[in-house]
C-alpha cells in the first residue's frame, strides 16, 4: 500500500520505516529540508538501536523516500499518517496548530477517498476537531482516524514491530479495515488489534503513559520511606512485584521520569481534567513527586559536602533520561547539573550517546568526556544518573584511583550496597541504607 507520513521526529521516522520494512511503499514528509537531504543519504538525526540499518536497507530497496513536498506524497497515498509535534504550552495543554495546520494541508490535496491517521499524541476530542476543519477544506472523501503510538525509546524498532496491541480509533468501517490491513503484519502472534471510538484512542494513549509515570513516582516515594524507617526498597519492590496483579516493569526507583512523553501527557492529561471541570489529584501528586526526585540527589551530595560546593567537582554518568537513547529532554541530568553549577561547583560529564545534545544545552558551562573514566580525573564524587549497560559493571579500583574521595552517588541502584561496602566506598542510592 501507499503511504504518506508527514512529520520525520521520532514517531514519523520509526513508524514509516516499519511500514517500509512490511512491504509498503513510503513518502516521509518534513519542512526541514537539512533533515530530509540528510535522510535520504541514510543519515537518522537521532540515536535509536537498529533504526538507520532498516532506513538504508529500505531506501536502497525503493520503498522509502524523504522529500519536502506534501503535495506530491498525499497525490501517491491512500493514507496519510500525521506524526508532527504537540509541544506543551505553558497551561500544560498540547499545541495542536501542526496536527489541524497538516490536516487542512492533506484535505485540500487528497482526490477521491483517503484517510487521515493521526500518530501524533494529541488530547480527547482531537478527531472531532480535525473533522470540523475539513468540512470546508476537503476536496475528497476523507476518513479522520487516530492511531497513537506506544513506543519505547530504546526499544521502538521492536516495539514498532511486535506491539502489544494496535488501537485503531475509527467510526468508518472502511478506514477500519484498510488500518487493519497496513497493522497486520505487526501482530501476526495474535496480539489484538483494538478498534474503539476516536475519542477513546485518543485517551488510551494519555492513560497509559500517566500510569506508567504514576507507577514510577509510587515508587519513588516507597523508596523513600524505605529509606526512612530502615527497610531495602528493591526488597519492597520485589515483594510488589511478585503479586501477579501488580507486576514488576516500571517498579524501579530512581530520580524522577523525564523524555518527550511522561512529563508532557502528564500535564495534558491534568489539563484536559481541568476543562471538563474534574480535578485529577492523583497525576498532579505524580507531577510533584518527580520534580521533587530530580532534585533528591543534589540534596544528598549538599549533605555529605556542604551546602557551598565551591571548590568540588562532580562526574557525571549518563545524561539521557534513559539508556539507548540520546535523548535528554526533561531529563534528571538537566536538573541536577543546573543545581550543581548554581552551587558553585564544577561539573565533567559523559554519555555514550548525548554528548552533543548535551553540549547544545550547557555549552562550555561543563567539560565533556569520551569515555566515562575520563569524566572522573580529579572529581570529588561519581554521580549515576542513567542506567546504561556499561556503567554496571566498571572497574572500581580504576574509579576509587581516580576520585579525590570514594564517595558515589547512584541515583539509578546500579551497585550491590554488600560490594560498596567491602570496596570502601562511601555509597549513597535510592530507597537503601548508605553505606
Amino acid at each position: 500500500m501507499n503511504i504518506a507520513v508527514v512529520g520525520t521526529g521520532y514517531v514519523g521516522l520509526v513508524s514509516g520505516t516499519c511500514f517500509a520494512e512490511s512491504g509498503n511503499e513510503v513518502i516521509c514528509v518534513d519542512i526541514d529540508r537539512s533533515r530530509i537531504e540528510a535522510l535520504s543519504t541514510g543519515t537518522i538525526p537521532i540515536y535509536e538501536p537498529g533504526l538507520q540499518e532498516l532506513v538504508r536497507r529500505n531506501i536502497k530497496e525503493r520503498r522509502l523516500s524523504f522529500i519536502c513536498d506534501l503535495e506530491a506524497a498525499v497525490a501517491q497515498s491512500m493514507v496519510s499518517f500525521i506524526a508532527v509535534g504537540t509541544p506543551m504550552r505553558a497551561d500544560g495543554s498540547a499545541d495542536l496548530n501542526g496536527v489541524l495546520t497538516v490536516a487542512q494541508d492533506i484535505a485540500r490535496i487528497a482526490q477521491g477517498y483517503h484517510i487521515i491517521a493521526i500518530k501524533s499524541t494529541v488530547p480527547v476530542g482531537t478527531n472531532d476537531r480535525v473533522r470540523e476543519r475539513l468540512k470546508a477544506a476537503a476536496n475528497a472523501r476523507i476518513d479522520v482516524c487516530s492511531v497513537p503510538e506506544f513506543l519505547k525509546e530504546g526499544s521502538a524498532v521492536e516495539d514498532f514491530m511486535r506491539p502489544d496491541r494496535v488501537v485503531i480509533g475509527s467510526s468508518s468501517d472502511e478506514a477500519t479495515a484498510i488500518l487493519r490491513e497496513i497493522h497486520a503484519p505487526f501482530v501476526r502472534t495474535d496480539n489484538p488489534i483494538l478498534v474503539m471510538h476516536p475519542r477513546s484512542a485518543e485517551l488510551t494513549k494519555y492513560a497509559s503513559n500517566a500510569m506508567l509515570a504514576l507507577r514510577i513516582s509510587f515508587i519513588n516515594q516507597m523508596a523513600n520511606l524505605c529509606e526512612a524507617v530502615g527497610a531495602e526498597i528493591n526488597d519492597v519492590r520485589r515483594g510488589m512485584g511478585a503479586d501477579r496483579r501488580i507486576g514488576s516493569q516500571f517498579l524501579f526507583p530512581g530520580v524522577g521520569y523525564g523524555g518527550s512523553c511522561f512529563p508532557k501527557d502528564v500535564q495534558a492529561l491534568i489539563h484536559s481534567a481541568a476543562e471538563h471541570q474534574l480535578e485529577f489529584t492523583m497525576l498532579k501528586a505524580t507531577d510533584e513527586v518527580n520534580v521533587q526526585q530530580k532534585r533528591l540527589i543534589v540534596e544528598r551530595v549538599k549533605q555529605h559536602f556542604g551546602r557551598d560546593l565551591n571548590g568540588r567537582t562532580f562526574a557525571i554518568w549518563g545524561l539521557a533520561f534513559k539508556p539507548r537513547t540520546d535523548d535528554m529532554r526533561e531529563a534528571p541530568s538537566l536538573v541536577v547539573i543546573e543545581e550543581l553549577l548554581k552551587a558553585g561547583a564544577r561539573v565533567q560529564v559523559h554519555d555514550p550517546e548525548a554528548l552533543e545534545n548535551a553540549r547544545r544545552t550547557f555549552g562550555e558551562r561543563v567539560t565533556y568526556h569520551r569515555t566515562n573514566y575520563e569524566a572522573l580525573s580529579n572529581a570529588d564524587a561519581l554521580i549515576i544518573l542513567t542506567e546504561w549497560n556499561e556503567f554496571r559493571h566498571p572497574n572500581f579500583q580504576r574509579i576509587r584511583a581516580e576520585l579525590r574521595e570514594p564517595v558515589i552517588f547512584d541515583g539509578r541502584n546500579l551497585y550491590d550496597p554488600g560490594l560498596m561496602k567491602a570496596l570502601e566506598f562511601r555509597y549513597y542510592s535510592i530507597g537503601r541504607r548508605p553505606i
